[in-house]
Formats: structure tokens, sequence, C-alpha cells
């Protein structure tokens, strides 16, 4: 194959550049995209590695000029064959742009299925646990033991009903099948799934959920999944479940997230996306005692740049070769 050029930020080729060149026997053309932005001029690159530092500090209601800028190149990128992001998905609708045009999107499926599984596990405990309920009372100076009907369930035998069961969705069952609770599967179709007791399609989650000790949300965005988490699905849940979401702000609707902890129908919630992100400062989830929230960042460790950039490395090695690439968002459906 003839010399390429890839775009990326300058963080990534100074961090990673040398390591990329050696890859491909220096056989590629590195670009940042602050150089094409201060050219004003179309850019010449063939392939992009769009990583975290680019759209890390954005949120989907406010870009940052990192991200805006990176995304007006790749728009005026008329050679562009192949754009590798960080995210396990690609909702952003200049994915679809590129993908129209025939560029190939890949994720980093994978990469974040370790991080997110242990969020989701710490929250969970520290949830069922009541942690925060303590760390009130030590912040109060208040000796409040947890006895009684105040006392936490036990987690073994409780149902976790798992909406999406790809790398994330997988790897939280198998943590939860260590804590000997039930694990009931949701996704596409319902073929069966490794930890999982039990595994249906999407159309039949409502049959499920009078079962559900606990909704976990770790699903792509799709028509089918916009919404999943409503006033109906709380409904159908027993009265004192618990709900996490790790997957899209528009999964659930959040004013009836809002309303089912308001009434104690759900008894708390660990939420790490929104509908609008940042989330509003006025929001009532912010000071509701039994909700832990986090900026969407269940997914960050110190170790995730470096699997993803081996993510990129392996479809870098592919693409030279013509092979199939690695999590192609046109073979996901």
């Amino acid at each position: 194959m003839s010399s390429l050029t890839l775009l990326l930020s300058a963080f990534a080729r100074q961090r990673w550049g040398d390591r990329i060149q050696a890859a491909a026997a220096g056989d590629l053309i590195l670009v940042t995209a602050e150089e094409a932005l201060a050219a004003k001029a179309p850019c010449a690159a063939d392939i992009a590695f769009m990583t975290r530092e680019v759209t890390g500090r954005s949120s989907k209601n406010n870009p940052t000029p990192e991200l805006v800028g990176f995304d007006t190149v790749v728009r005026a990128a008329p050679k562009l064959k192949w754009l590798q992001i960080h995210p396990a998905g690609a909702e952003r609708p200049i994915y679809r742009e590129l993908r129209a045009r025939g560029v190939k999107v890949t994720t980093a499926s994978g990469a974040t299925a370790v991080t997110v599984s242990h969020s989701v596990l710490g929250a969970l405990i520290t949830i069922n646990r009541r942690f925060p309920l303590l760390a009130d009372a030590q912040r109060r100076h208040a000796w409040e033991p947890r006895l009684g009907e105040r006392s936490p369930r036990d987690l073994a035998g409780q149902c976790a009903v798992i909406v999406g069961l790809g790398p994330i969705g997988r790897n939280i069952a198998r943590l939860l099948k260590a804590l000997e609770m039930r694990t009931i599967g949701v996704r596409r179709s319902a073929e069966a799934v490794p930890h999982c007791d039990r595994v249906i399609a999407y159309a039949d989650l409502m049959g499920v959920l009078p079962e559900a000790d606990w909704l976990i949300l770790c699903c792509p965005a799709s028509p089918v999944t916009r919404g999943i988490a409503n006033a109906a699905v709380f409904a159908a849940m027993p009265r004192g479940a618990q709900f996490i979401n790790v997957s899209r702000g528009e999964i659930a609707v959040e004013k009836d997230v809002i309303a089912a902890l308001q009434s104690g129908h759900l008894a708390g919630a660990y939420l790490d996306v929104f509908e609008r992100e940042p989330l509003d400062p006025a929001s009532p989830l912010w000071d509701m005692p039994n909700v832990l929230i986090s900026p969407h960042t269940a997914s960050h460790s110190l170790g995730q740049n470096e699997a993803i950039f081996e993510i990129f490395l392996d479809n870098l090695a592919r693409f030279r070769a013509g092979q199939k690439l690695r999590n192609d968002v046109d073979d996901l459906g």
C-alpha cells in the first residue's frame, strides 16, 4: 500500500506518534487537526483517529472548540476512508454523515467494558449497602446504625435486568453472578449469553420487570432503546427497586426517573448520563440522598486511553492489509 496520511490531534501525535510510525514502518504522514485548521484548505487525510482529549470535555449539548475543530477538518477531508473513534457508541450525527459518504467508522467497543462494569459494580454495592446515607450521617456526626427495616437487603438472590449485552453488559453480568445475583439479559434477540440466567428480546422487557430488583441500562442509543426506561417501565418494577444508567441519557425519560425516585417507587439510582449534559444545576437529582451522580465518566481510567490506542493499532494493520475492520459500525446494525 502506498503512503497514507493520518489525521489526529497534537496531543495524540506527541503521545503516540513514534509508536504509530513504528507500527507502519514509517509509511504514514501524520497531520494534526490544529495544523489542518491553520492551513485553511481541504485536509488530505486518508484516515483519522479521534481520541478522548478531542471530545473528553464536550457534551452533546456543549461541544468544545477542540471537537468543533476536529469535526470541521474531517468534514473537509475529501479522501477520508476510515475514522477510528474512542467511544463504544457512534450516535453523533457526524458519524452518520461520514458513513453516508462511504467512510468507515469504527468504535473502541470493548475498551471500556472493564471500567464501566466496575463503576456499575461499585455503585450497586454502594447503593445497596446504603453508603450515601452513612456518608451523610458522618458529615452530621450522627451515629445512625442501619438496623431492623433500615438494614440493607442481601444481594444474593436479587435480580438484575441488564439492558444491552455488548462487552459492557456481559461483563456486568459476570460480576453480578459472583455476588450470587440472578441476571436477566435484554438484547435484540433472545439467544443465550454467558452469565445470564435468561436472555429476552427488547420486546419482552415488560414481562420480566416484576422480577427486577435492579434495572441496568448499558445499551446503545437506537430507535428501539430511546426512552425505553419510562414511567410504565418503572411502575412495572417492584416498589423499592433500583436503577442504573451507564448507556446514554436519551435511553431514560429523565422526568419519569425523577418522579419514580421522588415517590419512593425507585429506592435509588446511579446515573452517569443525562438527557442534557452537563446536568442542570437546578435538577432535583443533585440533592436526592438516594442518587449517585457521575459526569459521564463511568468508563474513565488511567489505562483506558492505552486500551483504545491498541484497538486503533490493530485496525490500522487491518486497514493497511485490506482486511475487515474491528468494531465497524456498519457491521453492528
